[in-house]
Parts: structure tokens; sequence; C-alpha cells
């Protein structure tokens, strides 16, 4: 599950001056990361909660602890775990030190319900096991210990837990050793995994949460400090949540944040010194890391028509996005902090208005910076362009599918030949693009996939999906909000749930991931042509020699290199006004009609889409509705 940030939130208190800062209590704060977040970056949570709680005058301290846990497993090991988003295995290595005798999996049954898609960690499935138990029953107790025995925590008063994705159970067996050894700490945890109703019954059955912010808590998260170093009621402050008397008492948040521009950039000093000492991150290695940021929140696409799978910004949808000149200080505040000039961006979608005032501007000042953005995918040739010329090096765009009537069931807002172009822009200006093909959506149709996987052999000179497979079914996405609209005849928490929690716990109130039974559904049948040609793709790009497809022209002549199957290379050459047609559904998916317009002698629409049917039989064109997309790329790079 992802967040663009933990705890944030309303505005309970106004930002503090110097005079309020030198009257506040020193109650010191130690905010914690825990496995099973990835070594190569440091966490923006911890950051911006530390340098927002120091303006409110508390002293902060940060603990990357999950970088001590890589360090005593091995990078690779540890990275394939936390890499994994499947079954909750990383959170299963600490269920029985979280729990103890509670623990619902002390044989590791896990293990072997799952054994088959554990082979991800690269070894065979007996080995695999004996690895795993070993980590649970030494290295995860050896961790722990060294944590309680090493960090100051006798100095605090407060620990506040981050968790996203695989850091519940990691956060909770360390709060409960805490609580154990320093009964008088206060704990207070927030995040992704404490959005909604999973944050109330986390305090709710889990003893060892004090405190949880839900949802964003910018300035809930010092107010409650403030709250409790001033010793009034925490429950006033809105957005909090804590056990009172047996029951759980919260507050409603207040709005979301509606101006990001005030917020202090991060703080990731502790990251980089705690990496290096570790010998995770040689000091040359700091200028290749990437630096996460934030300069925006939310999703203006959700907000007007959420995707039907995701679960993202489930109580914080409003779009809000940080100005041009306040992403551009943070940037190179950050620069100089810390060595790097990579940024990735923890935004949801970027801001369309960045089109036309930040990458501009980064432009000119011919800065150097690199970037990763999660983006929409109707982007343009020329937005692409001037993405890359301001640094752009990967994108997440979101493309789903290659069928324009699975988009619609979506909710997209785009088209096939849309993602198509966006894939054949960002091969040409050398961005990377990580994407996934998914199915199993209401109203689907066995053809449509059949199309797609007729299509995907034309596609092997673009960049692959990552993956293909069935949706998951996440808390907070339309598909398991809206019963009415998809229809399901059955809901359950993801199985591995169960080997994690104990019983006190209401899975069906916690669990972000579900299994179900769709109403209707396609045979897993329906899907296998498509996944093998996927598999294929992929295969085309495991070597140095990756397919290609392009072309150069003058006017009324053209020729085709196609170097997309080895054995089948060859050269297409074409004349006239077949040439001009070719060129004309260059740039973007163009329509018959348009076509006429751009060409000399303005040829019968019906010679166009005589011309279209040869070129996609060919496998030189995607024809898609009305429109059509030349699928060579220009021979000369970055024009």
């Amino acid at each position: 599950m992802r967040a663009s940030l933990p705890m944030a939130g309303p505005l309970y208190v106004s930002r503090p001056d110097s005079a309020t800062r030198g009257r506040q209590p020193a109650w010191p704060v130690i905010l914690v990361s825990m496995p099973f977040m990835g070594v190569y970056r440091p966490s923006i949570q911890l950051g911006l909660l530390k340098a927002l709680a120091e303006e409110y005058g508390f002293p902060v301290r940060t603990l990357h602890a999950n970088l001590d846990f890589a360090a005593r497993l091995g990078v690779d090991y540890y990275g394939a775990l936390s890499e994994h988003r499947g079954r909750l295995v990383g959170e299963w290595l600490f269920s029985a030190a979280a729990f103890g005798d509670d623990a619902p999996d002390r044989e590791g049954k896990l293990l072997d319900e799952f054994a088959a898609e554990l082979s991800y960690l690269g070894d065979s499935p007996g080995r695999v096991r004996d690895r795993l138990l070993r980590t649970r029953e030494q290295d995860v107790p050896a961790y722990l210990e060294a944590l309680v025995d090493t960090v100051p925590w006798d100095e605090a008063r407060v620990v506040g837990f981050s968790s996203t994705f695989q850091q519940n159970v990691a956060s909770f067996a360390l709060a409960r050793r805490l609580k154990e050894r320093w009964p008088q700490l206060i704990t207070v945890f927030g995040g992704a995994n404490f959005d909604g109703e999973m944050g109330l019954e986390w305090v709710r059955s889990i003893d060892c949460v004090d405190y949880a912010v839900i949802g964003e808590g910018d300035v809930a998260f010092p107010g409650l400090l403030s709250a409790l170093a001033a010793g009034t009621d925490p429950s006033a402050v809105p957005g909090v949540a804590r056990r009172t008397g047996g029951t759980v008492v919260s507050t409603a948040a207040a709005p979301p944040l509606p101006t990001l521009d005030d917020l202090p950039a991060p703080d990731y000093a502790e990251y980089f010194t705690r990496a290096e000492r570790l010998a995770l991150l040689p000091k040359a290695g700091k200028r290749q890391l990437w630096i996460p940021f934030e300069s925006a929140r939310g999703c203006w696409w959700g907000a007007k028509h959420h995707c039907t799978f995701c679960g993202l910004n489930g109580t914080t949808m409003e779009f809000r996005a940080k100005s041009p000149a306040r992403v551009l200080d943070e940037l190179g505040q950050q620069v100089r902090r810390y060595g790097s000039f990579r940024f990735e961006a923890v935004d949801n979608i970027v801001s369309p208005a960045y089109l036309k005032r930040l990458f501009p501007a980064l432009i000119e000042m011919e800065a150097g910076y690199e970037f990763f953005y999660e983006v929409k995918a109707n982007l343009t040739r020329e937005q692409l362009k001037l993405m890359a010329l301001a640094g752009l090096r990967r994108i997440q765009p979101g493309l789903e599918s290659l069928s324009s009537e699975v988009l619609r069931l979506m909710r997209k807002g785009v088209t096939a030949a849309q993602n198509v172009n966006l894939l054949r822009w960002c091969r040409y200006y050398d961005i990377d693009v990580g994407w996934n093909i998914i199915w199993g959506f209401p109203g689907e149709t066995a053809e449509q996939y059949a199309e797609q996987a007729a299509i995907v052999p034309h596609l092997r000179h673009l960049q692959p999906p990552r993956g293909a497979g069935r949706l998951w079914l996440e808390r907070f996405s339309p598909l398991y909000a809206d019963e009415a609209t998809f229809p399901l005849r059955s809901r359950a928490p993801e199985q591995s749930y169960r080997y994690v929690y104990p019983d006190d716990v209401n899975l069906g109130r916690a669990a972000y991931f579900f299994e179900y039974d769709p109403v209707d559904p396609l045979p897993d049948a329906a899907y296998e042509d498509l996944g093998r040609e996927v598999r294929a793709w992929q295969a085309a790009w495991s070597d140095d020699h990756r397919p290609s497809l392009t072309y150069r022209s003058t006017p009324g002549f053209l020729q085709i290199y196609d170097v997309r199957e080895p054995g089948r290379e060859g050269t297409y050459t074409f004349h006239g006004t077949v040439a001009d047609i070719y060129l004309a559904c260059g740039d973007r998916p163009t329509t018959a009609s348009a076509v006429r317009e751009k060409v000399h002698g303005k040829p019968p629409l019906e010679l166009i889409h005589e011309v279209f049917d040869e070129f996609r039989r060919r496998g030189l064109m995607l024809v898609d509705g009305s429109l059509a997309l030349a699928l060579a790329l220009p021979a000369i790079a970055g024009r």
C-alpha cells in the first residue's frame, strides 16, 4: 500500500514563531522506520515529520532501523523481502516477536501453503523455508534486542512509527519491547497502514499502540505532541485516535492541508550517516541515490474519475501542488545538503501546471537534475521531450492495458493508442517506463484480451510491462467500496493475513488487500495468450540486442527498418501518398479525416482507411477505433 505521506493533517495549530518554540516543554521524540522499507532511499515520512516537529520546538531524532536489519541479513536477501508485494512474508517474519504466544503460525504453515510464490527468493523450496525460519527465530530477536540496547530510548518521551507496506508487525514488535522496558514511553503510529478504519482497528487490538494519527498529519502530529507536553486533552486534536476505557476514541480529521509551500524540506541527515556507518552506502554512493521529494498530494484525475482498482488517497484525494518556485528551492537545498542530483517524486500524479512552469525552468537552469515521476499516460511527444530535457529519466504512467475498452472499464481516461504512443516517445527520448498489464475487470470480454495478445508482437521495440496478472482488490478502491456497481460473490482479507495476526484482530477492518470471487468472471484461459506474449516481450528485452523499429524519410519516400524479431529482419519501402499517410500518423494517434488534411492532394477517406488496414496487417501501425498510430520511430534519436 502506498501513500504520499504518513501522518499528516489538519490546520490544528498555527505555525510557531520563535517565541512559541522557546516555550515548548522539552519532549524528546524518536521517529522510527522499521523493516521492510527499502535500503536505498531515506524515509520522506520521517524526514518531513522531524523537520515539522522541530519547527514547533520539539527535539527530534530519526532512526532508519530498517538499515540495521538489512546490514544483518545482507542487502540482497533483505532487498528481495522488501520489494515483494505479494503475500505478507515480511510481516510474518516479525509476527512471533510482536505477538508472542498469540502469534497464529508458530509452525511456519505460511511457508508451506505459499511455497511456490516464494521462489522469488531464488533457492529450492526447502532451503527457502529453512532460511526464512532461521530469519524469524534467530535474526529477528537478535536485531530487536540490539535496537533496544543500543538506542537511548530512555532519553525520549515519545516514539513515533511510520508504517507503510509491510512495516506494521516489525513496528509492533519493537514497540512492545520498548513499552516493557520503559512503560512511560508514549507510542504514536501513523502512515498509510493507519488510514481510515484500519488505524482504528490497530489502536483497538494492539496494546502497544498508544495513539494513532489517522490520515495526513503535518500539523496533527505536532498538535498531538503539544497536547501531550502541555498535559491537555489529546483527544481534542483532529485526526487522532486512542483507547479510553477499553474503547477507541477518535476525532475526525480536519480538511487536508490546503497549501504545501510552507512545509519544510525533509531532513535526511541520519539516514546518510547511518547507511554509511553500516557500510550500506559508500560516501560516493550518495551521488547515485534517488532522494524522495514531494511536490504534490492527492490525484487530480482521481478527484474527477477514481480509477476503479486504485486504493490510493483513501481519505485525501484532493489535489494540491507546491508552486514551481518552492519546488526549485527545495531541490537546490537538498542537493547542497546531500550531494545527489537525483530525485524521486512521491506524488501520485504530476501537476499539469509543471509542464508550463516547472520543467521549462529546470531546462533554463541547466542544473543537471534527474527525476522519477508518476504521470498520466496522455502526455504528448512535445511534453515528453520537454520533461526529458528537464531531466525526467523514469516514469510510472499507470498504463495497465492495451485495450481501450478495458481502459474505459478502469476509468483511466486514456485510450490504448495513447498508451502505446507514450511508450513510443519514452523509448525515443530514453525515459524508463515502469508499468504492468492487469486484468479481471467487471464487464471485460475474452475478445478484448485476444486483441491485446495479437497486438503485443508488433510492440516488441517498445519497453515491455514488468508483469501481467489479475488485479489486486484494495481497500478504498471503487471495486472495493461500490458493491452495487462492482458486484462480488464473496470478499475476504488476503489469505496470508491469518498467518500473521492474532485472532483478536478484526482483519475485515484492518486488512488492505482482499481475496474476492467476482460475479461472472472470465476463465483463466482467456488471459493465457496475452500472458504468454508478454513473457516473450520481456524475454526479447533481456539481452543487449533489443528489438527496434525505425524509419527514415523525405517527402514522398519512406523506409522502415524492422528489427523486432530475430531472423525476420527487413526493410519496407513506401512511396508517394502511402508514405505521407504513414508519416502523418507519427506524432500522435490520428483520425483519417485529420490525415487527409495533412497529406498533399487530400486523398479520399476510403483510400486512407485502406492504407491504415494494410499498415496494420503488416504490424507497422496500431488502429484503435477511429485512431491510427504509426509504430515506427525516427531513426535519428532525440529530435
